[in-house]
């Protein structure tokens, strides 16, 4: 039997974002969730087209991402999608969670990213979510 899996969708324009933040969660944030699968994608329409399937458990959003960030993003997909995945934005400052709040993200993220910090955020957010996928 094969153990499920969780697909986050990580997007930003910058692959070495994406890497960056893919490294730093890694493949299996909590020993009480399942392994992630991560879809990566560098376009905005690639975000929307993937939620929009519903082949995405999780979204985390670069906050920098050009020219549309990852913060109007998260309010776009909170505002138009009927049953939005959680959404966590990675923003390169502290000074920018706020935003992150005004963007309706689930949690936020801070670059440098801490590996131990981004791996329980996205535990605790997968969690509660209601449904979290068993190991």
């Amino acid at each position: 039997m094969s153990t499920p899996t969780t697909n986050v969708l990580v997007f930003s324009h910058r692959p070495e974002v994406r890497e960056s933040i893919i490294t730093a969660i890694g493949r299996r944030p909590a020993p009480d969730l399942g392994r992630l699968h991560y879809i990566e994608v560098g376009t905005v329409a690639d975000v929307l087209s993937e939620v929009d399937a519903g082949h995405v458990d999780l979204v985390i959003l670069d906050g920098e991402a050009q020219p549309t960030g990852g913060m109007g993003v998260s309010r776009q997909l909170k505002n138009e999608i009927r049953q939005c995945p959680p959404v966590v934005v990675a923003v390169r400052r502290k000074d920018d969670r706020w935003l992150a709040t005004w963007s309706q993200a689930d949690a936020v993220l801070v670059h440098p990213l801490d590996p131990l910090a981004a791996a329980e955020t996205v535990a605790e957010v997968l969690r509660s979510r209601g449904n979290p996928v068993p190991a």
